[in-house]
């Protein structure tokens, strides 16, 4: 089990994966906005995603879990 986690603080600006899809490592997650930036977390595992943690305009602290990868 790997958990993916936000990298800075940001909202949650679009999902890239939905519960139950499988992934490859570096395939990104989710996209934060933070500064008008668009930020890509990618998984670090390849896997199937068993969880999303967040949801699309949730705001997220560096560090927080947004999914965990199986």
């Amino acid at each position: 089990m790997a958990e993916v986690k936000a990298s800075m603080a940001g909202n949650v600006w679009k999902l890239m994966v939905s519960e139950g899809d499988s992934v490859d490592a570096s395939q990104d997650v989710v996209i934060l906005e933070s500064m008008k930036m668009e930020i890509p977390i990618a998984a670090e595992v390849s896997g199937t995603v068993k969880e999303l943690k967040v949801k699309e305009e949730d705001f997220v602290n560096e560090g927080d879990v947004i999914a965990v990868v199986e």
